[in-house]
């Protein structure tokens, strides 16, 4: 999904539904967030929260029940832990881990009104 003003791309998210588990089959579907980049004069002008809200949003109409990520230590870690989300050891150094746990997906509430 892209991000546009005046027909210009201000950024985009990419992720993947992995699919049913071969032993939990849909209960726990899962997605990865591969990218999400924000062009460097957008930043900081909420793009990437729209992003990641649409990304929510997608993952909540697909019924899945996880989205995670790995985001460096740099800069896209503490924006995200800006955006509310919150990070864990990624077992490599300089990366972080995020996970974000929508619940029931029948009643999924997108973050921040989630509160997580």
């Amino acid at each position: 999904m892209g991000a546009f003003e005046d027909e210009r791309l201000l950024g985009y998210a990419a992720a993947q539904d992995y699919g049913s588990h071969i032993r939990s089959g849909s209960t726990h579907r899962t997605a990865k967030l591969h990218d999400l980049y924000t062009a460097p004069g957008a930043r900081r002008r909420g793009v990437a929260r729209a992003l990641m809200r649409g990304v929510e949003a997608w993952a909540c109409a697909r019924l899945l029940r996880y989205v995670f990520w790995y985001a460096n230590t740099r800069e896209a870690g503490p924006a995200y832990e800006r955006m509310g989300y919150t990070a864990a050891d990624a077992g490599q150094q300089g990366y972080l881990f995020f996970e974000i746990d929508l619940g029931n997906p029948a009643t999924c509430i997108p973050h921040p009104e989630r509160g997580s």
